[in-house]
């Protein structure tokens, strides 16, 4: 399951033939690729949206706000948005704004019953589902005025981006946008200045973080903030640990897997980890590998747009993408996510919204995102050439690896619990405890996980 330690020691693409292979062994269904229109992002995109038996003035003249948070995705979609406006009529105010700041301040909106936004990117789908935030999409799908199931081409999305935003009952509440899944970022130039191979098991990795460790360079850089938020590093080594966040409806941190794994997480941080690690949100990692401040780091897959990108990224030519680690003896389970735009069940105007999730997670726009760099859901995106130069074979590889490695069933049962962040915020106070030595793992698991458990009860 991990990769051979020389693997990442020079560039060496998989041949298309294998990375479709690979795509396939994902869940992805191969016929499709076959039988791909050859378009060009440069022309004929307008006659791939002609192709749909949709209507797409139906709705012109109308506004619609979508609001999320400056990531990949927004990054690739903005760009896009006037070629929506003329397609259909419809109008896109859109706000982005920084995650931490866009995912406190919405379900406050949400709650209050604001009828904006009307679309929004997601991830406590349990919270908005129990909470009626959110609009039921399947009869949505099922109206032929408004989709064009044949021609949106559903057995082209990777498989857990099929099951990813299907709910107990079989209702969809959400569209998966992007594909992401831990992934350990490497600066081959410090590992080869003390000629070290790539860790795979994480006594490896905590063995080579500390030492690579200089007073200039951290070992290793992961979020330890005390915030649901910072959860999917930590939450990747509790799943590789053989623990899970949530069993039969309780927090189940304070289990000896947890522990065990929560213990290595803070040895890695406090060892070999930057100066305030206990501080530390994705941005703070993505930044410091992106300027050489760190040898390895360990976040979302996504990170490799900016990596590979030599106008932001200082190690863009000497940086590697590797497999999650594991526990010797055990496969790695990294955590895995979709990131799911949804429908305001208050919005004034959901036909105009659902079309426009319909366009932006359809063929011809996810050809052109992928081409910006961003993991899409599609098979036909993932094996672009358009997307393959953006974001790197090397790192295309890698998430992929880590996505067939990822438990979508452990994931979704801590992202889909009506609780989830009340559950993920004690998890990480704990862990950040534990990172800044305030507490053993053991006395900060278990009192997070009462913590939880009582917020469970109400």
């Amino acid at each position: 399951m991990a990769q051979d330690e020389n693997s990442l020691g020079r560039r060496n693409p998989a041949s298309r033939r294998s990375f479709v292979k690979g795509l396939g062994t994902a869940g992805a269904v191969l016929p499709v690729l076959t039988a791909l229109p050859r378009w060009s992002l440069a022309q004929d995109t307008a006659a791939a949206y002609a192709n749909a038996s949709i209507d797409w003035k139906q709705f012109a003249g109308q506004t619609i706000t979508l609001a999320g948070a400056i990531h990949p995705w927004s990054n690739a979609i903005t760009p896009l948005l006037p070629e929506f406006t003329r397609l259909t009529g419809i109008t896109v105010d859109a706000d982005f704004q920084l995650e931490t700041t866009f995912m406190g301040a919405l379900p406050i909106r949400l709650a209050r019953g604001s009828s904006t936004p009307d679309v929004f990117m997601f991830t406590t789908y349990g919270q908005g589902i129990s909470a009626g935030w959110l609009e039921p999409l399947s009869s949505y799908y099922s109206n032929r005025s408004l989709t064009d199931l044949a021609w949106y081409h559903e057995d082209d999305l990777l498989k857990t981006a099929r099951g990813f935003p299907l709910w107990s009952d079989g209702e969809r509440y959400g569209i998966p946008i992007t594909s992401e899944a831990m992934t350990l970022f490497i600066n081959k130039d410090a590992l080869a200045a003390r000629n070290l191979p790539v860790p795979q098991t994480f006594e490896e990795l905590l063995a080579t973080a500390k030492a690579v460790k200089t007073g200039e360079m951290s070992g290793i850089a992961m979020r330890a903030q005390a915030s649901f938020n910072s959860c999917p590093p930590a939450l990747g080594f509790v799943f590789s640990y053989g623990g899970a966040l949530v069993k039969d409806n309780k927090a189940a941190f304070a289990s000896p897997e947890a522990i065990a794994a929560v213990e290595m997480y803070g040895q890695m941080l406090s060892q070999a980890g930057p100066f305030g690690a206990g501080s530390y949100e994705w941005y703070h990692v993505l930044d410091d590998f992106l300027q050489g401040r760190t040898a390895m780091a360990i976040d979302s897959s996504n990170f490799a747009t900016d990596i590979s990108n030599p106008a932001k990224s200082r190690v863009a030519r000497h940086a590697g993408y590797a497999a999650f680690p594991h526990l010797a003896g055990r496969a790695p389970v990294p955590f895995m996510s979709h990131w799911q735009a949804c429908i305001n069940s208050k919005s004034r105007n959901k036909r105009a919204a659902f079309l426009f999730l319909l366009w932006a997670t359809s063929r011809p726009t996810s050809l052109q995102t992928a081409a910006a760099g961003l993991a899409t859901t599609r098979v036909s995106a993932w094996s672009s050439e358009g997307f393959k130069a953006a974001f790197g074979a090397e790192a295309a590889e890698a998430a992929l690896t880590n996505l067939q490695n990822a438990d979508v069933d452990r994931a979704k049962a801590i992202l889909f619990h009506p609780q989830s962040k009340l559950i993920l915020d004690a998890f990480m106070i704990g862990v950040n405890e534990v990172v800044n030595g305030a507490k053993s793992a053991k006395d900060a698991m278990t009192g997070a996980a009462e913590q939880a458990n009582a917020a469970i009860r109400g």
